[in-house]
């Protein structure tokens, strides 16, 4: 049995999706490997395999104790991802971004939910070889579609019966939520709703416009902000269309939710997406395209129904049971 230490503080900041992933893996390792594996959660006992989800400094000082075995690193985000999210006084971002990279060069081996991010990584003096990618996944125990309909979901949730785009994540600059307010008021007909918050409070980019926002939207469009991850399945499945029109991604889990629930995805048309999710979601250069796309989506039931289809390929493909035993294969290799 392979003897596994996983840190994380993810699960302590509602709303991101580090905490999701996080949760995500846990659950399946334990639902799959339970006999194989041996998972202890923020101890440090002398063990095969240190898994490290966030970059605390408590963990980064634990990787200089003895027993940590392979220590393997969860690349959930570079500095010029944090750039777009947090609002940080010149000298803290400089510090914070060198620490970031100083807390990844200290493990073995990386693993990266974006193969595009490998070479990034390499850009900043970490060896390729140490670096392998495996995407993100969700259980389709807790997304799926839903058999109940929209109308009584919608009424469940406080949302008006009529077609709904809904968008999940932090209320930030870089997911884009601006431009979700532009499509909102340029189409009053159209129920947007935006289901996330200030996971980060003050120090989120954009903080002070974005809460003016929050405080007065337009009347069709809701800010029901942080949902339990328990609750969020309603909401997908309540919706229409998935919108993520963030200027600068991962592998957001927000869109495999989509997927698993069914949902039509629409995405910002980002080259990061191609190696991972080309072909699955409808791709939008900008606010006028998502516009247009919009428009034309909610007037075609038939476009509606195909993108669908394309969400549960993606499903399929991205399931919990292929990952799981890829996860397996990965810490068998990397074990001492």
């Amino acid at each position: 049995m392979i003897k596994i230490g996983m840190f994380s503080s993810a699960t302590k900041v509602k709303g991101q999706g580090v905490g999701s992933a996080y949760t995500e893996l846990i659950n399946l390792l334990k639902k799959y490997y339970s006999q194989e594996l041996n998972i202890e959660i923020n101890k440090f006992n002398r063990v095969n395999i240190s898994h490290y989800h966030t970059i605390d400094p408590q963990f980064y000082l634990s990787t200089f104790l003895p027993g940590r075995g392979c220590k393997i690193g969860y690349v959930h985000f570079l500095p010029e991802t944090i750039d777009g999210s947090l609002k940080l006084p010149w000298l803290a971002k400089k510090v914070f971004f060198k620490y970031i990279i100083s807390f990844y060069k200290r493990m073995d081996q990386l693993v990266v939910v974006n193969p595009s991010f490998i070479e990034k990584l390499t850009a900043y003096g970490i060896k390729r070889e140490k670096t392998t990618y495996i995407p993100n996944f969700v259980s389709s125990d807790t997304f799926y579609k839903i058999s109940d309909s929209k109308e009584n979901l919608r009424k469940k949730l406080n949302l008006d019966n009529k077609f709904t785009i809904v968008g999940v994540g932090q209320v930030q600059e870089r997911k884009g939520v601006p431009d979700f307010v532009k499509l909102a008021k340029l189409n009053p007909e159209i129920q947007f709703v935006w289901v996330g918050g200030f996971s980060f409070g003050a120090i989120t980019d954009g903080y002070d416009e974005l809460k003016k926002v929050i405080k007065n939207p337009p009347a069709n469009l809701k800010f029901p902000g942080i949902v339990d991850r328990d609750k969020m399945n309603e909401y997908y499945n309540a919706a229409d269309l998935f919108l993520l029109p963030s200027y600068n991604e991962l592998f957001p889990m927000s869109v495999l939710e989509a997927f698993s629930s069914g949902l039509p995805v629409m995405l910002r048309d980002l080259d990061l997406y191609y190696s991972i999710i080309d072909g699955y979601y409808e791709p939008a250069k900008d606010v006028d395209d998502m516009n247009k796309k919009i428009i034309n989506l909610s007037q075609d039931r038939k476009k509606l129904e195909k993108l669908e289809e394309k969400s549960k390929k993606a499903a399929e493909y991205y399931s919990e049971r292929r990952l799981a035993k890829i996860w397996l294969a990965y810490y068998q290799k990397f074990s001492r």
